[in-house]
């Protein structure tokens, strides 16, 4: 007997065909076929008999699921795993094979009556209803399963910026390293037959996954997170521009983490490996995200009266933080929590003993389900914890400060086939003052939340920026406070701005104004300008280009405080880019890439980096500039690639240079047949 997979046919029938075509990759729940030469007599239905076996891991039994034995039916069962022919009688047997739509994912042996043995691989299959991961929209399973890159929203609530991001899940190799993140996983070492059995439920993968991006618990997972402003001995996260290199670098390097990543790192990569697995996934930004550590879901602050915030404490706001979704039915929970489930691979707490977060249903977060698995306080907090600031005056004495900024705010996500922000904090939570939201409160014992009084001392504070707030410029803000009374105010303020991390972390000073004689008549108001310089800011601006502005606005006479904070993203250039050629499979192109240099002073070291899913073969193109690029003037290089495949395809482009970082840019380009 000689056999053929019929690689081409079953892989583009099942949706794997970008990954190749000369090894055998199928889905849970739907039948692929195999051709069967036979060499002496032919195959009589009713005598001949077939005994198939199909094993997956190491220590393969029935009782566990790792291991099915079954025969030829007159047809394909799509419940169990079940084998019919589906051939006329004669020497040519086309035989059709169906994996049970609950048999675990991974690596599978498959032997016909002990004599032809072939290997294959078995993943989740979103286009199949009996699968718990099934998504019944093509447009869905196109842009959560198939998309190969994608948006990233960073940036800030008041200005999301979109970065995109090549998750490359069918590039040459991922495929292997996701299932090696399975094999590698401290649960598989140390009862492989169990872990095994666990990889039918798409919950115990999700969080496994969780736990494996990050290298927290020493086991050896992908990517080693650091918030510092130095990253010696690695690279920046803002480096990365997809998840291929980070995957095939732990890979190829015995699965030492790759230094470094930071929380939009870690979600797109968790989001690569789950599409290659085949699970629905996506990645989502809630901006000013609560980091409570001591679950009472209040975030406290303590400022002096200059204003300086005492950083003692371990509960953060993020400016943003990136985590991923995942589609499922959940039949662990009662009814009505299927769909998104939320994990998170950032490493931050512990969950049983490990860094990791999730899946907890999005739907658990909006009602306010604290008990529901996995990790629901803490993904609870980050969209809802309560921001506390307390002034502490030089006499000791102490004072709640009137501030108005709200944790979890225009929660984003790309949306289904097109680059724009979809707005999803509908999901995790309901409309700030209404019923229903006072309802989860108390169902959370949100105690904070419930006793809140709307604090109005009549003295108000707001923040405003002037336009086109772009890196290399001076630029003015103003902070407008105002007098809501009946009577004269004598006010102290301290306007400040300093640079900041996207995790909260304060940085240095950009320009401070401590006003002690502000006097404000009944119904006054007034505009105090803040200049922040070049010369000033440049040095301190970390790779998020975040400035921080605080403004405290202190009554001399009743000793209130109000406080108002805004965060100001600086704009990078633009990468103006340009497809020289036509785009079409397999024919060179080339991208003019453009910048100009924004700076008043020259900048050194510069290099252009192109990347794209089928672009690029997989790898990053880079072309370094000899000569610096003078204020004003243009970087301009040419950098030539050849596509694989047709279809939409994002050109992902880096700048990277001594002042300016890291500048990211994009292209959509429709390679033709």
């Amino acid at each position: 007997i000689t056999w053929d997979l019929a690689c081409q046919f079953n892989n583009t029938d099942h949706h794997t065909e970008l990954n190749g075509t000369d090894r055998l990759i199928v889905r849970r729940g739907q039948a692929f076929t195999i051709n069967l030469y036979l060499n002496s007599g032919s195959y009589q239905p009713g005598y001949s008999q077939l005994h198939i076996t199909a094993e997956t891991g190491p220590q393969p039994e029935e009782q566990y699921g790792t291991r099915a034995v079954f025969g030829l039916n007159d047809e394909i069962d799509d419940m169990c795993w079940s084998a019919a022919v589906s051939s006329p009688p004669g020497d040519t047997v086309c035989l059709s094979v169906c994996a049970a739509p609950d048999a675990p994912i991974g690596r599978y042996i498959l032997t016909l009556d002990g004599r032809i043995q072939f290997d294959f691989i078995l993943l989740f299959n979103p286009w199949c209803p009996r699968d718990v991961v099934y998504m019944d929209s093509e447009e869905k399973l196109a842009e959560y399963v198939l998309a190969q890159d994608g948006i990233i929203f960073r940036g800030d609530a008041e200005y999301p910026v979109p970065l995109a991001w090549y998750f490359g899940q069918f590039e040459e190799g991922i495929l292997d390293a996701c299932l090696r993140i399975l094999d590698m996983n401290p649960k598989h070492r140390r009862n492989p037959g169990k872990d095994c059995s666990g990889r039918r439920n798409v919950i115990y993968v999700t969080r496994v996954l969780s736990a494996m991006i990050n290298s927290n618990d020493r086991d050896y997972g992908v990517l080693e997170g650091c918030w510092k402003d130095t990253f010696d001995g690695g690279v920046s996260p803002m480096s990365w521009r997809g998840s291929v290199q980070i995957l095939r670098t732990w890979s190829s390097t015995s699965c030492l983490p790759v230094r470094f990543g930071q929380c939009w790192v870690f979600a797109a990569v968790a989001c690569s490996v789950s599409r290659a697995l085949g699970i629905p996934c996506r990645v989502v930004t809630n901006y000013y995200s609560a980091h409570d550590t001591n679950s009472n879901l209040v975030i406290e602050r303590y400022l002096n009266e200059k204003g300086e915030i005492d950083s003692s404490t371990r509960d953060m706001i993020w400016n943003y933080h990136c985590w991923v979704e995942s589609w499922m039915t959940r039949p662990d929970l009662p009814p009505g929590f299927d769909g998104w489930q939320a994990s998170d691979p950032t490493p931050q707490e512990k969950s049983e003993g490990v860094f990791c977060c999730g899946p907890v249903p999005v739907r658990a977060i909006k009602e306010g389900e604290l008990t529901f698995k996995y990790d629901a306080p803490f993904v609870f907090a980050e969209v809802n914890a309560d921001l506390v600031y307390t002034l502490k005056y030089n006499d000791g004495s102490t004072r709640k400060i009137v501030n108005d900024q709200k944790v979890g705010q225009k929660i984003s996500t790309k949306s289904v086939g097109r680059d724009e922000r979809e707005d999803i904090t509908h999901l995790y939570k309901y409309p700030e003052g209404s019923a229903e939201e006072r309802q989860v409160f108390e169902k959370a014992n949100h105690q904070n939340k419930l006793l809140q009084q709307k604090g109005n001392s009549g003295l108000h504070i707001t923040i405003k920026l002037s336009t086109g707030i772009r890196k290399g410029c001076d630029f003015d803000v103003f902070a407008i406070v105002s007098n809501n009374t009946e009577e004269n105010k004598k006010c102290r303020l301290v306007f400040a701005s300093r640079a900041v991390s996207y995790n909260g972390i304060i940085g240095r000073e950009c320009g401070f104004k401590d006003l002690l004689n502000v006097e404000l008549a009944p119904g006054g108001e007034r505009k105090v300008p803040l200049s922040l310089n070049y010369s000033k800011y440049c040095t301190n601006l970390t790779e998020d280009n975040l400035i921080r502005l605080g403004a405290l606005l202190i009554d001399y006479s009743t000793k209130e405080a109000v406080m108002a904070m805004r965060d100001i993203v600086l704009d990078d250039p633009e990468i103006k880019i340009r497809i020289l050629g036509e785009p079409k499979e397999k024919r060179k192109l080339a991208a003019e890439l453009t910048l100009q240099n924004p700076l008043p002073e020259p900048l050194q070291g510069c290099c252009f980096t192109i990347e794209g899913a089928n672009l690029t073969g997989g790898s990053s193109i880079a072309e370094k500039l000899e000569s610096p690029i003078e204020p004003g003037q243009e970087a301009k290089v040419k950098i030539y690639f050849t596509p694989t495949q047709s279809g939409l395809r994002k050109l992902v482009v880096d700048f990277d240079s001594d002042k300016l970082g890291h500048v990211r840019g994009y292209k959509n380009v429709i390679i033709g047949k």
